[in-house]
């Protein structure tokens, strides 16, 4: 090995040797803060959705291609719909991690305590998108029961066949509720809770008069009914008194001609109530996740639709729970600055570790200051420790045999040869060195130390 190439290895050794443990350290803090922080998100989250028909199976395949761009796996966990979703996200070994939940779900939960505690563990990362109620009913069986083609009044239930929606969804509730504060007789209508799919067979079969869906328009059973002959839409006339006395609730009107302008369907507006969907997750949910789930809500439910302006969702409005703190983060600030110019894992991992990272830094350069001295002794105590034994043999000259004396500095100059140390230190090894060739003559002349000793006397 050249002399030049080792001399410098043996230096970065020494150099390495001296800050190894400051190394150690800054590491070692580095690893507890990645264990305590975990800045690193899980690949894969569950999500529950609703029916494979509904609003919520279609927007969570949006998602899951949203996340997937990142390297998240987004599984869809099919439900009966919102209720079930909270049930869910309720039940500790579920599995679910997020679910779309419809406002007024809890409405098992009246009490502002109740809520509280049915709540615990629970955040929102913001409202989505409205969710009208959808009242379907069949032309022929107005004509037959009113007289007339038209439902005016929910009250005009009465003697209807109404499927309401299937356990789990949220509709059942919601129902029960506008029945109740209508002071409708339960026992006069035949109340259906079929799913999605045999109900609207049935509902098109006419063996079913009337079918509730509460869902945003993107649903596929939606679009078509709205769009089936014989099949009229209510007309919520009194949706501001409904929103005035259910807080979760707001007015929503779908246009005259929005769903087809050529055909001009439907041909007048028609006045809705719309619960708003949120998206619902454990408190426990990785902030990076939380992140990840906000921008995509943003991309998808961003732009202008059948009820919304553009820009109007995502929303922290009508939030039955308390926003997640990385959520509010983004409502407040937007995507974070790094995410603008890095990747996701790149930008997020610094993101979160950044004052940690200026913590150990601010930490270290003090304790730095002393890598200099302690690199200059351990190199040169590798010269000055031999200086212990020259002297003892310099100060032996004339008490002891100068055969042995010299023979202890064969030993020691023997043992200096293979001494290495910096260039930048070599001076010290040939004054060393030197020094043992002082102590040599002096054991041959033994007479001089004698004679050194009498001049300074």
């Amino acid at each position: 090995m050249p002399h030049t190439l080792r001399n410098t290895l043996l230096s970065a050794r020494d150099l390495l040797a001296t800050a190894g443990p400051l190394l150690f350290v800054a590491l070692l803090l580095l690893v507890l803060a990645y264990k305590v922080l975990d800045p690193t998100p899980p690949k894969k989250v569950v999500l529950a959705t609703g029916t494979s028909q509904g609003a919520y199976a279609e927007f969570g395949k949006r998602y899951a291609t949203h996340l997937a761009q990142h390297g998240i796996r987004v599984e869809l966990r099919e439900t009966q719909g919102a209720a079930e979703n909270l049930a869910l996200l309720r039940e500790p070994d579920s599995g679910v991690d997020l679910a779309f939940v419809q406002g007024g779900a809890d409405l098992d939960h009246p009490s502002a305590a109740d809520a509280e505690a049915a709540n615990a563990g629970l955040v929102s990362l913001g409202s989505l998108f409205y969710e009208p109620v959808w009242l379907f009913y069949r032309e022929d069986t107005a004509r037959r029961l009113l007289k007339r083609p038209t439902l005016q009044a929910l009250a005009e239930l009465q003697g209807w066949r109404v499927n309401i929606g299937a356990p789990g969804s949220g509709a059942p509730n919601l129902m029960r509720k506008m029945v109740e504060a209508n002071r409708i007789d339960p026992a006069g209508i035949q109340v259906l809770q079929e799913t999605t799919t045999p109900a609207v067979v049935a509902f098109l079969e006419g063996r079913i008069d009337a079918i509730v869906f509460v869902s945003a328009p993107e649903a596929l059973m939606v679009q078509m009914l709205l769009q089936t002959p014989g099949v009229r839409l209510f007309d919520f006339k009194q949706a501001e008194a409904y929103a005035r006395r259910f807080g979760f609730m707001s007015t929503v009107v779908l246009p005259s001609g929005v769903v087809d302008l050529a055909k001009n369907e439907p041909p007048a507006d028609v006045r809705l109530i719309a619960p708003t969907a949120t998206l619902v997750a454990r408190e426990s949910l990785h902030p990076a996740l939380v992140q990840l789930f906000v921008q995509a809500a943003h991309a998808i439910h961003g732009e202008a639709g059948w009820f919304q302006r553009r820009g109007e969702f995502p929303s922290i409005a009508n939030s039955e729970r308390p926003l997640a703190k990385e959520a509010e983060r983004y409502f407040r600030n937007g995507p974070p600055f790094l995410q603008r110019y890095l990747p996701f894992w790149i930008a997020n991992l610094i993101d979160r570790m950044w004052i940690v990272l200026l913590s150990i830094i601010a930490i270290l350069i003090p304790l730095t200051r002393v890598v200099p001295p302690l690199y200059e002794f351990r190199v040169r105590s590798r010269v000055f420790r031999w200086y212990g034994q020259l002297r003892a043999v310099d100060e032996a000259i004339g008490q002891r045999d100068a055969a042995e004396l010299l023979a202890e500095l064969d030993a020691i100059d023997r043992r200096v040869e293979r001494v290495n140390v910096p260039l930048s230190y070599a001076d010290e090894l040939y004054a060393l060195r030197s020094h043992i060739a002082l102590v040599r003559r002096r054991v041959h002349a033994p007479g001089e130390k004698a004679s050194s000793e009498k001049a300074a006397a």
